[in-house]
């Protein structure tokens, strides 16, 4: 495991030591439960199918001018 050092606002120290406490395990443990549990959430909230990123690309193609294909010379050259 890797040693670090976090800076913690007292009503939340309070809090944590309060959760340790009910559970009945150490301070380290339940923030690295709490941790674990957060990135989780996060990185499944995050990821993403192909098909999704697909249709994300397709979007940004509807925005352009509705004639581009006609008048490109004049989107292109003025």
């Amino acid at each position: 495991m890797i040693r670090t050092q976090v800076y913690l606002p007292e009503d939340l120290y309070q809090e944590l030591r309060l959760l340790a406490r009910r559970e009945e395990q150490p301070a380290a443990k339940v923030i690295r439960d709490l941790l674990k549990n957060g990135l989780k959430k996060r990185v499944k909230s995050k990821k993403r199918n192909a098909g999704d990123l697909l249709l994300e690309i397709a979007k940004i193609g509807a925005r352009g001018p509705k004639d581009l294909s006609v008048n490109h010379d004049k989107y292109l050259y003025g």
